[in-house]
């Protein structure tokens, strides 16, 4: 039987299971994508906003010769603290149903090759992220090719006419890429200004290059259809129709808490967070804890990698506290 079995490896799944293995434990990670997947989805030369201090784990230094790191060194440095930590780590292999209780958890999963496992479990840990679960926009075409929730880099898009759904910082910096690379952007928002969260360095570039016509921006409307050939938008109740040939749907992402649901942790009505002491991070379930962005409420942006890898010392000091 396991002591410790986390589900999840990104950011602070990793924070938890170094935590949990210098208080004794042997924990367990698995991960149905690559370590710190959510990571290896940013864009490519994607540049933090956070300094590489706030982004370590473990008091385990994150050097880099820029003042912020890149995804690329984000990725090596998460690599490089498992590996120095000897953490067990399963990747791509899904976890499909967890069942029992406190000291007796059952967890079910599947690997890539539909293999099925069952481990047995003590405690168990969740932290599942959020970047591969977008919120969709529900239209029709939304499952063309042509559609990506995800923004990798600007190359494919040189000399396309692209669509880019979304107000925050994806989709302003993608635009500001996209605009370099010779592609002629038109940005959808349902709003009528940025979102608020804007990056204050990127805003005014953001302006400049609207106010000068090199990005269009359709502001107060909503895309009511994708075609191969075409966006439908409803523009201040006006409906137009744009030659299009990609579409990035950077509409943000949510955590999946119907997991939680079915395993009795009682959930917010109002912002879907779940029940938790802030101290321990133990759920109302005994023995079952979040760490990271899950136990975010409605607006998932209140948590991430600088307050959530704090989270995995608390649930390794409570574990420790009940075995003592």
């Amino acid at each position: 039987m396991e002591q410790v079995i986390i589900i999840g490896g990104g950011p602070c799944g990793l924070s938890a299971a170094v935590e949990c293995k210098r208080a004794g434990l042997d924990p367990l990670i698995i991960e149905k994508g690559s370590l710190v997947h959510s990571i290896y989805l940013y864009p490519t030369y994607l540049v933090f906003h956070s300094t590489p201090e706030l982004l370590e784990i473990g008091g385990i230094p994150f050097t880099t010769p820029n003042e912020k790191p890149t995804r690329l060194e984000a990725l090596t440095y998460y690599r490089m603290v498992a590996e120095r930590e000897q953490l067990r780590v399963h990747t791509y292999e899904t976890v499909v149903q967890v069942e029992g209780t406190k000291g007796a958890f059952s967890v079910h999963t599947e690997n890539r090759f539909g293999e099925k496992q069952t481990y047995t479990a003590k405690h168990i840990v969740i932290a599942t992220g959020y970047f591969d679960r977008p919120n969709y926009m529900d239209v029709p075409g939304e499952n063309l090719p042509k559609v990506s929730h995800f923004y990798q880099e600007a190359h494919p898009y040189s000399g396309m006419k692209v669509a880019i759904i979304g107000g925050k910082n994806s989709a302003v910096d993608a635009a500001l890429d996209l605009v370099r690379v010779g592609a002629e952007v038109t940005v959808i928002y349902r709003k009528s200004e940025l979102s608020p969260s804007v990056k204050p360095w990127m805003r005014p570039l953001f302006e400049s290059a609207a106010a000068k016509g090199r990005i269009r921006v359709l502001w107060n409307s909503q895309v009511k259809e994708i075609t191969e050939r075409s966006v439908i938008v409803d523009h201040e109740g006006i409906v137009e129709t744009l030659d299009n040939d990609f579409v990035l749907a950077l509409t943000g992402f949510r955590p999946d808490r119907s997991f939680l649901g079915k395993l009795g942790v009682h959930l917010d009505e109002e912002n879907g967070a779940p029940e938790h002491h802030p101290e321990t991070m133990e759920t109302n379930v005994p023995g079952l804890y979040i760490a990271g962005v899950i136990a975010a409420g409605g607006e998932a942006n209140a948590i991430f990698i600088e307050n959530g890898r704090w989270h995995g010392k608390a649930i390794a000091d409570h574990i420790r506290q009940q075995s003592e």
